[in-house]
């Protein structure tokens, strides 16, 4: 059991209900959260069959991160088929498919997530709702705009739930932070800045670099970037700017953005897949600005006051936990029918986002269609 997430068993709820009954609101606040928790964890226990797409790093962490809740992948499938008998041995799968369409035929699955790459993503969305999945894919979740427009169409009429895997629109923190900017203590976010830069090894046949894998920039680590300044926006920005340095592969080896939306917030983006910088937001608000690190999967931020220079720090959810937030809100809007915490809106922005950036620099992917 992973530590904050899953509570004790209610023996220890009821002794603790027992023990503080006449007083002690810190407890009997601490008991409910437990509580909550508890029967959070214990409805994604029941019901719902996952199955994974894919073997490599996500593949693994998602596993992982069922096995903590005491709750096991249903099937997996893998181009390789070794590769996805050597994994449910691994996990404890119960089901592999010789062939990956065979996923996509099981009446028992409910719930795909797709870990394959960015370029495979697309006809594999299709075959899934075709065949009535629903569906968490890991970002990129297509390749471009119109692919995206049609999944989101396909979903609608087949009255699934699409959404990307984008840790922002889960992690606790991020969640924390949009409360407190609604509620307007800091003022109007004005300015934001972003930063994300890699040192990836110059092999341009690896996946960050090779173009028939959709390697670059943007798709890969920009996606995240894009994704705060999007979240902490009123609106989307509709004045972009950039300017890009390709690698010798012709993907997009580093990148900076400006943006700006017709409210006048604005927002600056560096990527880099061959050049370290952190991991790095600022949101600039009237009153004050927030700073966050590690921000792909923050559980921890830092509001500075504009007046007087306080720093108070503020935690939410853990890092490690990253990949459950995902999973607990996805199976909560296939259970309601209600996807508003899947946040494909803003999945949809940011890809317009890219998908323009792209298109301004001339770089398509071989197989795509801007079309």
């Amino acid at each position: 059991m992973a530590g904050n997430i899953m509570p004790k068993p209610y023996k220890f709820i009821k002794f603790l209900q027992k023990k503080h009954r006449k007083n002690n609101e810190s407890v009997r606040k601490y008991v409910a959260d437990k509580q909550k928790k508890f029967q959070e964890a214990k409805e994604m226990r029941e019901n719902l069959n996952w199955a994974v797409l894919g073997t490599g790093v996500i593949a693994n962490e998602m596993a992982q991160a069922l096995q903590k809740m005491g709750k096991s992948l249903y099937a997996v499938g893998n181009r390789t088929h070794q590769k996805a008998v050597d994994f449910a041995e691994k996990y404890g799968v119960q089901k592999v498919y010789d062939q990956i369409e065979d996923m996509f035929e099981d009446e028992n699955v409910d719930i795909i997530y797709i870990t394959s790459p960015h370029n495979t993503h697309y006809a594999f969305m299709k075959k899934a709702l075709q065949h009535g999945k629903h569906l968490l894919v890991e970002k990129s979740i297509t390749l471009n705009s119109r692919e995206l427009d049609q999944m989101i169409a396909l979903a609608q009429e087949k009255n699934l739930i699409l959404a990307e895997a984008m840790t922002i629109w889960h992690m606790p923190i991020y969640k924390k932070l949009w409360n407190i900017v609604k509620e307007g203590t800091l003022g109007k976010v004005q300015i934001i800045t972003m930063n994300f830069g890699s040192f990836k090894e110059y092999d341009m046949k690896n996946r960050f670099f090779n173009l028939n894998l959709a390697g670059g920039a943007m798709l890969d680590i920009g996606v995240y970037a894009l994704s705060i300044v999007r979240s902490f926006m009123d609106e989307t920005p509709t004045n972009i700017l950039s300017q890009w340095k390709p690698s010798p592969t012709g993907s997009d080896e580093q990148a900076t953005v400006l943006l700006q939306n017709s409210q006048g917030q604005m927002a600056t983006v560096a990527l880099s897949m061959h050049s370290k910088q952190p991991k790095r937001a600022m949101i600039s608000c009237e009153k004050g600005y927030i700073e966050i690190m590690e921000y792909p999967r923050a559980d921890k931020a830092v509001i500075v006051d504009a007046e007087t220079g306080e720093r108070t720090e503020i935690t939410e959810g853990e890092t490690g936990n990253a990949l459950y937030y995902e999973m607990l809100d996805m199976e909560q809007a296939v259970r309601s029918g209600n996807a508003n915490g899947m946040h494909l809106e803003y999945t949809k922005d940011v890809m317009d986002i890219m998908t323009k950036l792209r298109k301004d620099w001339g770089m398509k992917y071989p197989e795509e269609n801007w079309d």
